[in-house]
């Protein structure tokens, strides 16, 4: 797939601006807080609806505007196509194809495929769990869109469950309200089902592919391995035995939830274990191991959804190789040659050789607008 061009209107720090990609590579130079990474954060939201920066609807749209959009053109095998994204400051957002809005947003995904490698995705080794469950599920976004909808339902249940615990906390021995609260017992057993069942196929293919580029980019000297750890055990992947085992372990946080009014038992307290060696990866070495780790799983999502799609994805660096040394910055460099479509955010091209400038499309940025430096450098 090809993103020939994006049009952004009032999004983020841009007025109107428009950038047409004549390149494989296309490098985004300027100073930080200028828009480098607005620009990618868009191509972002058209292949995923989500912001890796967690971002609000109304904080997408540029101050004292009411709406903001975005607007592409991606080329495919299938054909060309336009993609339209609406953020609205107060209202809900809307999507496009071809100018003609969809009921769903959940059909507005899998048009565009792309992944993201900023420096905040360092922070998926060093941080806390609920990050590197935000990864994995905007990784199942792409190979499996349905799966934005599977979440969400769960995610409904779970806040309704949580209101009523803290809701009827001091009723919970009535007969009547031990009922209601088996009902979404019953809602959140079912819905978590599809979401674990789903996360654990997931990583099951993506482990061998991250294991594999790890052991090339350290020389083998290094084992990694990519562990799904689900909140409720996970004997089998039969959605009969997973809600069995779901509400077997609800029964016996039972007591615990009612004392602190809040669903713990479910897959928004999973974990993603990420281990070098048999140790824990956040225990485990330097940075640069740490972010060797980052990188395998990165080229992993690549040639996932590359497997899964049938097409190269789009690959968003995001001001990543001034925190990579110049070896890891060289086997990223060298893995992406032609084969995925890839936007570079930087502060200076002093990161690349001559033969990738040479080849490269380079625009300079600078307060929200763009400019052609160099059709080819």
């Amino acid at each position: 797939m090809y993103l020939k061009n994006i049009h952004l209107r009032h999004f983020r720090n841009y007025k109107d601006q428009k950038v047409d990609f004549a390149a494989a590579k296309t490098i985004l130079v300027g100073n930080n807080a200028q828009g480098k990474s607005n620009l990618l954060e868009a191509v972002e939201l058209l292949a995923t609806l989500r912001s890796h920066r967690m971002a609000r609807d109304r904080d997408l749209v540029e101050d004292g505007e009411a709406i903001a959009q975005i607007h592409a053109t991606l080329e495919r095998e299938a054909g060309i196509s336009e993609l339209t994204l609406t953020f609205r400051r107060h209202g809900r957002r809307t999507v496009a194809l071809n100018g003609e809005s969809m009921r769903r947003q959940i059909d507005f995904l899998g048009m565009l495929n792309a992944v993201q490698f900023s420096s905040l995705d360092l922070d998926l080794v060093r941080g806390g769990p609920e990050g590197r469950r935000h990864w994995l599920d905007t990784l199942l976004i792409q190979l499996e869109p349905v799966y934005a909808h599977i979440l969400q339902q769960y995610n409904q249940v779970l806040r309704q469950r949580n209101a009523f615990l803290k809701k009827n906390f001091e009723t919970l021995s009535a007969t009547s309200t031990q009922s209601e609260l088996a009902l979404w017992d019953a809602q959140l057993a079912a819905t978590g089902t599809r979401v674990i069942r789903r996360r654990d196929r997931a990583l099951q293919r993506l482990a061998p592919i991250a294991t594999a580029w790890h052991a090339s980019i350290s020389g083998s000297t290094e084992n990694l391995q990519v562990k799904y750890a689900p909140n409720v055990p996970l004997e089998q992947n039969q959605p009969e035995e997973i809600q069995a085992a779901f509400l077997t372990k609800i029964q016996q946080r039972g007591i615990a939830e009612l004392r602190q009014g809040t669903t713990l038992v479910g897959p928004h307290r999973d974990e993603v274990e990420l281990s070098i060696n048999h140790t824990p990866a956040r225990q485990y070495g330097s940075q640069g191991q740490q972010r060797t780790l980052v990188l395998a799983l990165k080229l992993a999502e690549l040639q996932l959804i590359e497997e899964v799609v049938g097409e190269p994805p789009l690959l968003l660096l995001d001001d990543v190789l001034a925190e990579l040394d110049p070896s890891r910055q060289n086997q990223l460099l060298d893995a992406i040659q032609d084969r995925f479509q890839t936007l570079i955010t930087t502060t200076h091209l002093g990161s690349f050789d001559a033969q990738w400038l040479k080849s490269s499309q380079i625009f300079t940025v600078k307060s929200g607008e763009i400019a052609l430096a160099n059709a080819f450098y």
